[in-house]
């Protein structure tokens, strides 16, 4: 009775994990750029107990022989979703979605050098003092242009023009378009190796632990058509799939806890006995 009080108690610990977690992605379910966190579960250690030693007794059977005494479940991986959220019109001309999986806009390194990207393109400008102005994210971030530096539009334009290339396009007060340089843009092949930093922010761990090379995880995105001026990507987050994921769970959790509640009786009876 020991171990199933165990068993009920240890998952109903993990179980709070998945809760936790679909919280977190209906709460930022309305985020730009947000991607949405799956867990999953994998049974702890258990033992097979083999009582049964009637051959005939087994006949018939569907399930695995014997008894099996786990330890519960625990989570095995809370694991990013890169798939690709839906695209909403804004009619703003800083805001830029990105149209295609795997690739990400790149922003100013921290202050450890760990390189930073984001697919949230809600943009700002920031007033450099030498005439230009800073393209920023939300929190202020730089935003970086093709050649690694902070992307930079003059101050006195009449027009902006963002190409799906990426490329920024400014009417000067003559009416005359000209290039101002061009968004950062990569593509991630491995985005499963990427964390998490908040305000729609990812980075790579330390891939020389991992034993990566950068260029085996990241590619040069600059030139490919997957950036859509006026538009921003929502979260990829199906609310009515985690509802009745946090539904699902919630009732996990009740079983459990009806076991725990069972066995507490069980251990009460036998304590009780004279």
């Amino acid at each position: 009775m020991n171990q199933s009080m165990i068993n009920s108690a240890v998952t109903m610990g993990q179980i709070q994990y998945k809760l936790d977690n679909v919280g977190h992605n209906l709460a930022n379910s309305d985020t730009t750029g947000f991607k949405r966190r799956d867990t999953s579960f994998a049974d702890l250690m258990f033992r097979q107990v083999q009582n049964q030693r009637v051959g005939p007794y087994e006949e018939g059977r569907d399930t695995p022989a014997g008894i099996r005494r786990g330890s519960g479940a625990g989570v095995a991986q809370t694991a990013i979703r890169f798939e690709q959220g839906t695209l909403q019109q804004t009619g703003r001309d800083l805001d830029t979605a990105i149209t295609e999986p795997g690739f990400f806009f790149e922003l100013a390194a921290a202050d450890d050098g760990t390189r930073r990207f984001t697919r949230d393109g809600a943009f700002y400008l920031s007033p450099a003092g030498d005439g230009t102005n800073q393209l920023v994210n939300g929190e202020g971030e730089y935003v970086l242009a093709a050649d690694g530096t902070p992307a930079a539009i003059p101050e006195n334009h009449s027009g902006l023009r963002i190409d799906e290339t990426g490329g920024i396009f400014v009417t000067d007060e003559d009416g005359t378009e000209i290039a101002a340089g061009a968004l950062q843009t990569v593509e991630i092949t491995k985005p499963q190796l990427l964390e998490q930093q908040g305000a729609g922010i990812v980075s790579f761990p330390d891939l020389e632990e991992l034993g990566v090379a950068e260029a085996d995880v990241l590619a040069d995105g600059n030139g490919a058509q997957v950036v859509q001026q006026q538009a921003l990507e929502m979260a990829n987050v199906d609310t009515a799939k985690q509802m009745s994921d946090m539904v699902a769970a919630q009732r996990h959790y009740q079983f459990n806890a009806s076991a725990a509640n069972m066995t507490d009786q069980m251990m009460g009876m036998v304590t009780n006995l004279r």
